[in-house]
């Protein structure tokens, strides 16, 4: 027996040194450790428990690019929970198509070619014991000696914004200028001085339909974007500029896309040509949320050519100001290099971005209510409930949006004014905390003590000031001077008329045009209809009063 024993003993000396590959002990990673991070063909990690979800970047479906998050290939694989756990990766060759598949409550993205992938299993053996430190975010080139671990570079503060490249993915550009416009979008993400703390950018591709290539959220390194950039696909098709514009306004810049609040948002579009569909309703859209939209124009359509074009306005239409600072012509992709830092100047040049300024960011609103008798205290309440509805629409904060109410009958009672809250919290559970005054009804009185002692303070004030007043019945004074004054004082006033509100008393308070200022319902139910007519109102009022 005893050479038995010492053949065994032999035998498993000589299999140690055969696992030494694979590591016996989990390391510990972050929630962000990515697969090209690993050192290893094959490794068993541990995944931390709590992370969120909405910030993981994974790249495929079973197989997964290696810039993916390793724990989130193996939540987006089922082989871990939220309370993370044990994962086994092994390193793959790269492959082109890693679709994009929603399944355990996590969206990964579409990759179309990456150099290197990896798949995740759970381990074979029972629970894992943690050993080392987390591993290291840097992967070192093959063959060459280890570095450092490169801490990330904040980037530009003097130039923090999200931006989305919409670049043009037509038949308008063909093959060969759309490999151009990627090198110059490339040179111009690298001069903006990409970095954590500075700018963030992203890609949408405009052609038929238009697609994202990636958001803000998933590169922060001039290295990584230049490589996805150089990733992206040819799609062909018509260049629905208009329809990309919209999408990209609409669905790009969200907080789990990696929009960072307070930080301007703006988009560069690239036309290559001239846009196949209407441009100017996506124009509309860009600037209600508060996006500042450039227009990099390549290779104008000629004189021949302006008949095919269905708006030759569509520049002025869909920039955020048509003042000539956000528009920009390039003769052709051909010798674009000087044309690099001109356009990066405007893109940091955030004092000019006009559009970051909206209509729920940026206006006072007084609220004129009617405690009058004749209201009575159930229907006091359903105003307030309206009140209510229109104010939680705005970004009420101590920079942003304000709003103050006053009621009156025939004396007037401020209950609160524009300073007093700077949250929607704290002003919703003012308005909810407001009591029934009841008595006659004196409009013009209280009109002039609201234009005084409300928007007196905030006159020269950077938001744009508003009135909603709310009556049910015709006023025992004179409506038509008072509200000239708050006119002539730069208030925007509108009328909101219930039950036996005169129209003319309506109109008279109303500003210009009376009909787009005016407002009227037969039951005090029926306010909760005209919320979002009320609030359309003010940002159409707001937008055009930038124009």
């Amino acid at each position: 027996m005893a050479p038995v024993l010492l053949l065994l003993g032999v035998v498993l000396v000589l299999a140690s040194p055969a696992q030494s590959s694979e590591s016996s002990a989990s390391t510990p990673v972050t929630c962000f450790t990515r697969g090209l991070d690993l050192r290893l063909d094959k490794a068993d990690v541990l995944c931390p428990s709590g992370c969120p979800v909405w910030q993981f970047h994974v790249f495929g479906n079973v197989v997964y690019a290696s810039l993916s998050s390793i724990c989130g290939a193996a939540s987006h694989r089922g082989i871990i929970t939220s309370s993370g756990g044990p994962v086994r990766v092994q390193m793959l060759a790269g492959q082109e198509n890693y679709p994009a598949v929603y399944v355990n409550g996590i969206q990964s993205q579409a990759l179309s070619r990456w150099s290197s992938s990896f798949s995740v299993s759970r381990p074979n053996s029972g629970p894992l014991e943690a050993a080392g430190r987390p591993v290291s975010t840097a992967r070192p080139p093959t063959g060459k000696r280890p570095k450092k671990p490169l801490e990330k570079k904040t980037g530009n503060k003097d130039c923090k914004a999200d931006i989305a490249f919409l670049i043009d993915g037509s038949f308008n550009i063909g093959q060969r200028r759309f490999n151009l416009q990627k090198n110059f979008v490339g040179k111009v993400a690298v001069m903006l001085g990409l970095g954590t703390e500075g700018p963030h950018v992203g890609v949408v591709q405009a052609s038929e339909h238009p697609k994202t290539e990636f958001y803000l959220k998933n590169f922060t390194t001039a290295k990584d974007v230049l490589f996805a950039i150089k990733e992206i696909g040819f799609r062909g098709g018509n260049s629905n500029t208009g329809k990309a514009l919209k999408h990209t306004a609409q669905r790009f810049f969200s907080a789990e896309n990696g929009v960072r609040k307070g930080i301007p948002k703006i988009i560069v579009i690239f036309i290559d040509g001239w846009p196949s569909d209407d441009i100017e309703e996506a124009g509309i859209v860009a600037r209600e949320f508060g996006i500042n939209v450039f227009i990099v124009s390549v290779a104008k359509p000629t004189t021949e050519e302006l008949g095919m074009v269905q708006d030759v306005g569509y520049v002025e239409k869909s920039v955020c100001r048509n003042n000539g600072f956000f528009s920009y012509n390039i003769p052709s992709w051909f010798g674009t290099t000087k044309y690099v830092k001109p356009l990066v100047q405007k893109l940091c040049a955030h004092e000019q971005m006009l559009c970051s300024k909206t209509c729920y960011n940026s206006v006072n609103i007084v609220f004129l209510i009617d405690g009058s008798s004749s209201v009575g205290d159930s229907n006091f309440r359903l105003m307030l409930e309206f009140i209510g509805n229109v104010a939680k629409t705005f970004e009420i904060t101590d920079i942003g949006a304000k709003i103050a109410a006053v009621q009156f009958t025939y004396d007037q009672r401020t209950e609160f004014s524009f300073t007093d809250y700077s949250t929607k919290e704290k002003v919703l559970s003012a308005l909810r905390g407001i009591r029934y005054m009841s008595g006659g009804t004196a409009t013009g009185d209280a009109i002039t003590y609201t234009t005084r002692n409300v928007f007196g303070p905030v006159r020269d004030g950077p938001n744009k000031n508003f009135l909603v007043i709310l009556t049910d019945g015709q006023s025992y004074d004179d409506v038509r001077g008072p509200a000239t004054a708050a006119h002539k004082a730069g208030i925007t006033t509108f009328s909101v008329g219930i039950a036996w509100a005169p129209l003319d008393d309506l109109k008279d308070m109303a500003s210009e045009p009376k009909e787009t200022h005016t407002f009227f319902t037969r039951e005090f139910t029926g306010l909760e209809q005209i919320v979002p007519d009320v609030v359309r109102a003010i940002c159409r009022d707001f937008l055009d009063s930038k124009q």
